[in-house]
């Protein structure tokens, strides 16, 4: 079977300004850092950005790439409550001075009626009926939200949650093979595989820690963790490190000194300045040889 390996830089040339993209992982979690710095390298703009957001939404709003997001919430993702305390903000801050500043707009919507988007998308349904958003203010903030009634007995109204179909997919996992099949080995799949079925075919990447042979997927993992089948995907990264700031459980936990040197990047634009030419307007190798020396 043909090979779907790929760089990152290659992937991004199949995107262009304007898409509606989808990023897996969730916060800080397992989010494919490799392919969004390559985004930052690109000259993409305009993108509608769907994610469970992090630092993937608040580096494309702080390179102003993102026109619009889909997202319930951007946010470090940290434990606050935690000894010592991080000091880290609750709200991703490069994504918050876009939204107040009115650079970007934003589609509101929840962490379930998201996942429902998606869902839809991905059975190729324009809504899936839910409870989610009845009695709040989300039906105000939201105006292109539906009610509809159940065609059964019980006549019940509910919210239809739209499809939120995707140009493009980006997720990374913890290990594929070059035909496109993909195994999380850490605690949760998240929602990367409804983001790779909601896009497009031709547009969707998977970046992995390793590339293995399809054969050794079984002694790495139960076969729950072989969520993404090569019917998903239409290219592999081999990215180890790829994540990075971002964990990627259980091969490494989240980078919380460069989480926070990021975070304070926000502070003024010279500190995003000096971040950005430090750490983005550079290859993905020489950013990963650099992170090695430190």
């Amino acid at each position: 079977m043909t090979s779907k390996l790929t760089t990152e830089d290659e992937a991004v040339a199949e995107l262009s300004s304007g898409m509606t993209i989808g990023i897996g992982g969730w916060g800080s979690r397992r989010k494919p850092m490799s392919l969004v710095r390559a985004i930052l390298r690109s000259d993409l703009t305009d993108l509608t950005v769907v994610s469970y957001g992090g630092p993937d939404i608040g580096l494309l709003c702080a390179a102003g790439k993102v026109a619009h997001t889909v997202s319930p919430f951007v946010s470090p993702d940290v434990v606050l409550y935690q000894d010592p305390p991080l000091d880290v903000p609750s709200l991703e801050p490069h994504y918050r001075k876009a939204r107040q500043s009115g650079a970007i707009t934003e589609t509101p919507v929840d962490e379930g009626m998201l996942l429902l988007g998606l869902q839809a998308a991905a059975w190729r349904v324009p809504f899936l009926p839910t409870r989610i958003g009845l009695g709040t203010d989300l039906l105000t903030d939201h105006p292109d939200l539906r009610t509809v009634i159940s065609p059964y007995d019980d006549g019940e109204t509910l919210v239809a949650a739209p499809a939120i179909t995707l140009d493009a997919a980006l997720v990374h996992l913890n290990r594929g093979d070059a035909r496109g099949n993909g195994q999380f080995l850490g605690p949760d799949l998240y929602m990367d595989d409804l983001m790779l079925e909601a896009a497009s075919t031709g547009r969707r990447f998977m970046s992995v820690e390793q590339v293995v042979e399809t054969d050794e997927f079984a002694g790495l993992g139960s076969f729950h963790t072989m969520r993404v089948s090569r019917l998903m995907t239409d290219g592999v990264i081999e990215a180890p490190n790829g994540a990075h700031f971002t964990s990627c459980d259980p091969d490494y936990d989240r980078d919380d000194a460069f989480q926070t040197a990021y975070l304070q990047s926000s502070k003024s634009d010279e500190a995003w300045a000096e971040f950005k030419t430090g750490w983005l307007d550079l290859s993905e190798s020489d950013y990963q040889a650099k992170l090695a020396r430190q």
